[in-house]
């Protein structure tokens, strides 16, 4: 079964309180639901019509681990904390073999 990866990129924080709040649960709600955290931060270059957003890239061992997580209630409890506090966008992209 292939990997996935979870991709978030932020377009605009507007609360960086929410978004504490928000990192302290979500982190471990990711990892228990098995994700690994390969990347976060800004981007060291943009090409093309690449914006310079804050970006995180997750592994998960499938897209259903990834779905999952995204839906389990512990990371419910993350997105609710956040409350508005940032615009973003996350995909769940399954990897190539």
């Amino acid at each position: 079964m292939p990997k996935a990866y979870w991709i978030s990129t932020y377009q605009k924080i507007i609360d960086d309180n929410k978004m504490a709040a928000y990192a302290a649960l979500a982190g471990p709600a990711i990892s228990a639901g098995g994700g690994r955290f390969l990347a976060r931060g800004m981007p060291e270059r943009t090409y093309e019509a690449g914006i310079s957003e804050r970006t995180v890239l997750i592994e998960f061992d499938s897209v259903n681990a990834a779905i999952k997580t995204h839906d389990s209630p512990a990371y419910a409890e993350a997105l609710s904390a956040l409350d508005g506090g940032a615009v973003r966008e996350i995909r769940i992209v399954e990897a190539a073999e």
